[in-house]
């Protein structure tokens, strides 16, 4: 029989190793990647109308501006999604109904602007549901759509807010106007690439309101249409639950 060099029997040695260890880490990743997808299937970042985006604004602030934005979006004729933190709402009574008379959707942006990721099931589900049951006391207008805060969830939020009856919602377009207070950088994001289906994420900022015009026209000029994220995702929503 011929011998192995101990130079040969190393290498050998040494794949037989990596190959374990691959197959381990495969064994370990597998169910935390199957976790996440099945997870993720019930997260909407982006919805199915052809021709339809979404203007979504997360409001802890800016009620300054945000008489401005609503009349920019009278003057253009549309309608968009307002995801209102509960203990900004539970300040702003009447901007609230306001939005709402306007016939506007509004959305739960939780009640404190939490890390949602960091909460348990029962943190979660106290968070989402005060501040729902709060903006729909106040508007009068039911509430179906949660933005979890800095985009930040976990399971426990997914399956808390749907056990409220809440779709978790993020988005495909970041304007990022909270970071970079700036026009033109706010309204590229907004339009650069915007496809039916987007969901796009505002503030209610003062360089936000400057661009908005300019957006709403671009979105016209493109062919697109600003319709509520709720009827964005609804398709997406028929779709997942057939397949």
């Amino acid at each position: 029989m011929r011998r192995i060099s101990p130079r040969t029997l190393s290498v050998l040695t040494n794949l037989f190793l990596f190959a374990v260890v691959v197959c381990l880490g495969a064994v370990c990743f597998l169910p935390a990647a199957a976790e996440a997808s099945k997870l993720s299937d019930r997260v909407y970042y982006a919805g199915s109308s052809e021709q339809g985006v979404s203007l979504m604004f997360n409001v802890y602030w800016g009620e300054e501006e945000l008489t401005g934005i609503l009349g920019v979006l009278d003057e253009y004729g549309v309608k968009a999604t307002f995801f209102l933190g509960g203990s900004w709402a539970d300040d702003h009574v009447s901007l609230v109904r306001e939005i709402a008379a306007r016939g506007h959707e509004l959305g739960t942006h939780g009640y404190f602007h939490r890390d949602h990721d960091k909460l348990s099931y029962a943190q979660n589900l106290e968070e989402i549901r005060t501040s729902a049951e709060l903006i729909a006391r106040i508007s009068g207008a039911s509430v179906s759509l949660f933005a979890p805060p800095s985009g930040a969830y976990g399971e426990a939020t997914v399956d808390a807010a749907d056990a409220l009856g809440l779709k978790t919602v993020l988005w495909s377009k970041d304007t990022i106007d909270w970071r970079d207070k700036d026009a033109s950088l706010c309204f590229r994001r907004a339009t650069e690439g915007a496809e039916g289906g987007d969901l796009i994420l505002m503030h209610p900022m003062a360089h936000t309101l400057e661009a908005l015009p300019d957006i709403l026209s671009y979105y016209q000029a493109h062919g697109l249409h600003v319709i509520p994220a709720g009827e964005n995702i609804a398709a997406e929503a028929t779709h997942r639950s057939s397949t």
